[in-house]
């Protein structure tokens, strides 16, 4: 049965390829833009078990931004070879004889899938903007004239993603700076949806290029108006001014314009030329070469601690040239949220998808505070738990990405979940699960809440280790997430703790809270006073679009 139509935002959870395949219809979506890992020193959780149990090859712990060659690279690739349309079989079998079986290969093998089914996702107006690095463009821009065919291939993006440093020496390598990220623009057909983008002129363009001025201190550049080609592109010849030559426009419109003032002759004899006003020209078409938009710089209102985020901007500018409001933009490695929160800013429909519970708890709290959107009500969430069996199962397939989902239903932040945890260890995080930081002080002073869950058997020693936790680390609470409904003990043993007064609300709050998962489910949420800052940085709130890329309300 082919997948229903896309009538609302969704965010999905899950392996984007298997989510392509069952949920997302051919030719339903209008943009895809794609940021997939490789290389750019992030990693990655990605313990999504399938419902057989077994680990995906694709979705090792902690891959480090590239897959593994493994019998599921193996396998991807015999299917690749056995079944996929000659000429990408051909090329992916060339690439396994030059390349080899390493983990370059297996990133090249689960990339082509992937793009095969994007290629197919997209509408024929649709486009397609794969971000990557130049260690492994020249690959990805092979696959994709394979794919989408060479002739749709449009543009090689260079973005100049950093100002200049110090790393031309990494090891025994000597190399030049590496300022500049790759992004691969192709279009499913020659019909995609196309809008014109435009840059202003900085101050050294407009000195030199526009330096004349009206009385009124209009800026000005005079034009040629001769009809290049002459005869044979049809200009017409005739007299103005004293000059005979082919020109651009009829003699009509010639006078016209010369009565307007738009048409000058320096010098007497000398042949007469276009003023065109600086405030009524649009600015330089957009180029392939983006160095206006600047990475996001330790203290940007928009950064949010996400190691490979990109600017909005960035994220503006693509979907502004290739989509129009109401089009369908496809996120299927959306990390942050950057280009699901563009469309949304921009009045676009979208999809994200990711790997993580991480992620798709940090696109729920990007919305909340730039948009006020809530799941649910104002766009789909798939993938997540919805149900105590549902929970019980995440826990018993991982409990790390239980942990990591229960811990974004309080939107608290994972501590310890990259390296030792993944282990099997608590490592130096001394049994705190997660934080969530609030301000409860008048001089502005912030304050932390200490967060463990558990998702097995549950017993009072869990709360009075949490007690001693909360004492150890000066928290001004505990909280305790159980998939399993807390003893008699547990609660007395919670009680005992006592109070937490809040200097600014004058009121008391519970200093140790047990929060079940059904009423986590149920709506419950914890009882903090009300400045809590939630799991991640707070992202800004965005005005009504101007058109304007990057604009924020600061």
């Amino acid at each position: 049965m082919p997948p229903k139509p896309i009538t609302r935002n969704i965010l999905f959870y899950g392996d984007n390829l298997p989510i392509l395949r069952d949920y997302i219809p051919s030719e339903s979506v209008d943009l895809v833009y794609l940021d997939p890992p490789f290389n750019s020193n992030r990693s990655y959780n990605v313990l999504f078990k399938e419902e057989s149990g077994k680990s995906a090859e694709a979705q090792i712990t902690a891959f480090d931004d590239t897959w593994h060659w493994g019998p599921n690279a193996e396998s991807t690739f015999y299917d690749l070879v056995t079944n996929a349309p000659s000429g990408i079989s051909r090329l992916i079998a060339a690439f396994r004889e030059f390349i080899g079986a390493n983990q370059m290969m297996a990133y090249l093998v689960m990339m082509t899938v992937r793009l095969v089914e994007l290629h197919r996702v997209l509408k024929p107006t649709g486009s397609l903007y794969l971000h990557c690095d130049p260690t492994a463009s020249h690959y990805l821009k092979i696959i994709l004239d394979s794919i989408f065919g060479a002739t749709n291939y449009r543009n090689e993006i260079v973005w100049k993603r950093t100002t200049a440093h110090s790393d031309t020496k990494q090891g025994n390598v000597v190399h030049m700076g590496r300022v500049h990220d790759i992004i691969l623009f192709y279009t499913k057909s020659s019909l995609e949806t196309r809008n014109e983008i435009y840059i202003p002129y900085d101050d050294e363009y407009i000195d030199k290029f526009y330096k004349y001025k009206d009385t009124d201190g209009r800026r000005y550049t005079l034009s040629d108006i001769t009809g290049p080609g002459g005869a044979s592109k049809g200009n017409p010849q005739y007299e103005f001014l004293g000059v005979t030559r082919y020109w651009r426009f009829s003699r009509e419109n010639m006078e016209a314009l010369f009565a307007e003032g738009r048409i000058v002759q320096v010098a007497p004899g000398s042949v007469p030329r276009q003023k065109r006003y600086l405030d009524e020209m649009p600015g330089i078409p957009l180029q392939d070469l983006w160095d206006d938009i600047y990475p996001i710089g330790g203290q940007a209102a928009e950064r949010l601690g996400y190691p490979t985020q990109k600017p909005v901007a960035l994220l503006e500018r693509i979907i502004q040239a290739s989509s129009n409001p109401g089009d369908i933009v496809l996120d299927p490695f959306s990390g942050c949220g950057t280009a699901i929160s563009a469309a949304q800013k921009l009045d676009r429909r979208w999809i994200g998808i990711d790997i993580t519970h991480l992620a798709i708890a940090m696109h729920k709290a990007r919305l909340k505070d730039m948009f006020n959107l809530e799941p649910g009500k104002d766009y789909e969430v798939i993938g997540e738990p919805e149900d105590l069996n549902s929970a019980r199962q995440l826990a018993q397939d991982d409990r790390y990405q239980f942990q990591w989902w229960a811990l974004s239903l309080v939107k608290a932040k994972p501590l310890g979940g990259d390296e030792g945890s993944k282990k099997g260890k608590k490592g130096s995080d001394q049994g705190i699960d997660g934080l969530i930081a609030f301000i409860d002080d008048p001089k502005g002073k912030p304050q932390t809440a200490i967060v463990q869950v558990k998702s097995g058997h549950v017993k009072s020693g869990d709360i009075r280790d949490l007690i001693g936790a909360v004492q150890n680390q000066n928290a001004a609470f505990g909280i305790f997430i159980t998939l399993e409904e807390p003893t008699s003990e547990m609660i007395a043993a919670a009680s005992s703790a006592g109070f937490y007064f809040s200097p600014i609300w004058q009121e008391k709050y519970p200093k140790i809270q047990i929060l079940t998962i059904p009423a986590l489910l149920s709506g419950a949420g914890v009882h903090l006073p009300r400045f809590s800052t939630g799991a991640f940085k707070q992202a800004p709130k965005v005005k009504k679009s101007s058109g304007k890329q990057g604009e924020l309300d600061l």
